[in-house]
């Protein structure tokens, strides 16, 4: 009975109730009416755009192309993408979320709030579009909310790319202008912003200049005007603590990102368990098996700054002598000789198990307690000071206007952190390396071979950071992608001591497995286990050694077909039709 006089009461009350009372919004929703009024509403609101960052592909996004090889070579290199239905990279959702915050955060009655949030969503709308602009070239702009009445708009065509680009500068500008100026290891700042402005003029500058299209000058300035005011006035610098054998390394395998060159991290922590995996991806036999090009470990510099390629028979170096003496930075980016997991006071030669080319990575792993899957925590770079100082080099180098103090204030100092010798301009443009030459027959000039030593000093540095095929599509230098993946040099079937420490690590043989065999050492089996080219070099990928890149198609991906049926007036990326 108690029941029924309860809901007879609550219907009474319904019924009661006058109209303006039901038409109130539950106060659970987020809209135009109840939100934005606060610096929290703005601050939780433009939380949720840092998921558009990058997590795991910052360091395994180099096995989309050269930089690393793994078990299954990507569609990318073996040339066989095809057009999607749908998707694809073809969303749109972020800048709904973006527009919808920039028509509101106005209403805010926090004046610095207003500012700083406003410049957050500048930049975030900045980035959505240079994802865009890699992926795709020309796309639609928008920089309003869509209702779904508004033919006009959901039909856009796609506008060019220098449109784009300097819709993306715009806001970038705003973003500087806008943005705290403040050192934030996991937050938008203006250095963040400028940092991000540096990598998207140097970005279109080279692509149109290796494409031939008038003006590309203005972008290059761009990227030199914004990596000069990191350089010249902000809190950043090169992470060092004067040794040249563990600097680099340590910049990367630190729990907490380094906020002294670290310019914008993603944060990896236990406590609120967001890790990712890359010590089981670099440790184990049955994940990928990464491991970096023999032509990589080829361009490291010997030590004293002369190049390892010019030795007599450089393919034909046992591995413990392959690596002696070089650029200290290869060392501390995969095994070799002396290698110690952090932590840890053992050393332990390459585990030919866990890497397709002999030459396991060891960039970013930290200590074993972390070696499970999804178990790691080093916090991952989205922009860091090093990659700014090349952004400065290279601009300069393309314009024409590179001097020896500019490479001495920029790739000498990442040079100075592992102890290399410097880069003379001059007797780089004098005597160019047929090396790099060869990876990268478009460069030409009077800056040639200094813009091939930056090349050759970008894939080091950067390395495993994600950069290598936004490098190769804007240097328009595609045709590195067929040359022939390689990995360790063996003399042929026999026992071999990787480390130098006078013991066994591993056996190659033919025919049955060798008999009495030891615990710990590697047995791997000629033409079965492994293959071999017929210069003695491992051959990771031997059922793709004849890859194709298509010049006039490959550059760009292709847009989705269910996308360019609901817009007629979307036009379909060259070579994709």
């Amino acid at each position: 009975m108690k029941f029924k006089y309860s809901i007879l009461i609550c219907i009474l009350l319904l019924i009661g109730c006058s109209d303006d009372y039901l038409d109130k919004e539950p106060l659970s929703d987020v809209t135009e009416n109840n939100f934005f009024l606060k610096a929290s509403d703005l601050q939780l609101y433009t939380n949720g755009f840092y998921r558009m960052f990058p997590s795991t592909s910052i360091y395994d996004g180099d096995a989309v192309t050269d930089n690393i090889v793994s078990t299954t070579l990507s569609a990318e290199m073996r040339g066989s993408r095809t057009i999607p239905t749908t998707g694809g990279g073809w969303d749109w959702a972020y800048l709904r979320d973006i527009n919808y915050f920039l028509e509101n955060y106005e209403k805010c009655e926090d004046e610095s709030a207003k500012v700083h949030y406003s410049g957050v969503a500048y930049f975030f709308r900045a980035y959505f579009y240079f994802q865009k602009l890699k992926r795709f070239g020309e796309v639609p702009y928008y920089d309003k909310t869509l209702s779904a009445e508004d033919m006009e708009s959901l039909q856009a065509p796609r506008e060019s790319r220098q449109f784009i680009t300097d819709k993306i500068l715009e806001d970038l500008d705003r973003a500087i202008i806008n943005l705290n100026e403040e050192v934030q290891a996991y937050r938008i700042t203006k250095y963040s912003a400028l940092a991000l402005k540096s990598r998207v003029a140097l970005y279109e500058g080279t692509f149109e200049k290796y494409r031939d299209v008038a003006g590309y000058e203005t972008y290059l300035n761009a990227s030199v005007d914004a990596s000069l005011e990191l350089m010249e006035n902000s809190p950043y610098s090169i992470y060092s603590t004067g040794s040249a054998s563990t600097d680099y390394m340590n910049l990367f395998n630190s729990h907490d990102a380094q906020t002294s060159e670290m310019i914008l991290s993603r944060q990896f922590t236990q406590t609120v368990a967001v890790d990712h995996n890359v010590n089981y991806y670099t440790t184990t036999s049955s994940y990928g098996r990464p491991g970096m090009p023999k032509d990589l470990v080829n361009s490291y510099l010997m030590a004293d700054g002369s190049r390892f390629t010019d030795l007599p028979n450089y393919n034909e170096f046992f591995f413990p002598d392959e690596v002696a003496d070089r650029d200290p930075r290869l060392s501390q980016t995969i095994r070799t000789p002396g290698y110690m997991r952090k932590g840890e006071a053992m050393e332990l030669a390459p585990n030919l198990g866990a890497t397709m080319t002999g030459y396991q990575l060891t960039k970013y792993v930290t200590e074993p307690v972390y070696d499970t899957n999804d178990e790691s925590i080093t916090d991952l770079p989205i922009l860091r000071f090093g990659e700014v100082l090349l952004n400065y080099a290279e601009a300069k180098a393309e314009l024409g206007t590179l001097t020896q103090t500019d490479l001495d204030v920029s790739v000498q100092l990442l040079r100075d952190r592992v102890g290399m010798p410097a880069l003379s301009l001059v007797d780089a443009n004098n005597n160019p390396d047929s090396f790099l030459e060869d990876q990268y027959a478009t460069v030409n000039g009077a800056n040639k071979g200094v813009i091939l030593e930056i090349r050759r000093e970008r894939r080091i540095e950067l390395y495993m950071e994600n950069h290598r095929w936004n490098d190769i599509v804007r240097w328009k230098a595609g045709q590195t992608l067929t040359q022939p993946l390689r990995g360790l040099y063996f003399p042929g079937a026999g026992e071999y001591d990787m480390d130098s420490d006078g013991n066994i690590d591993v056996v190659l043989f033919e025919g049955d497995e060798p008999a009495g065999q030891v615990q710990g050492v590697q047995y791997i089996k000629i033409g079965s286990d492994m293959y071999f080219d017929g210069n003695n070099l491992i051959d990771p990928q031997p059922d793709f050694n004849n890859r194709t890149f298509d010049e006039e198609r490959d550059y760009l991906y292709p847009l989705p077909r269910v996308e360019l049926q609901l817009n007629p007036n979307l036009t379909q990326n060259p070579g994709w039709e």
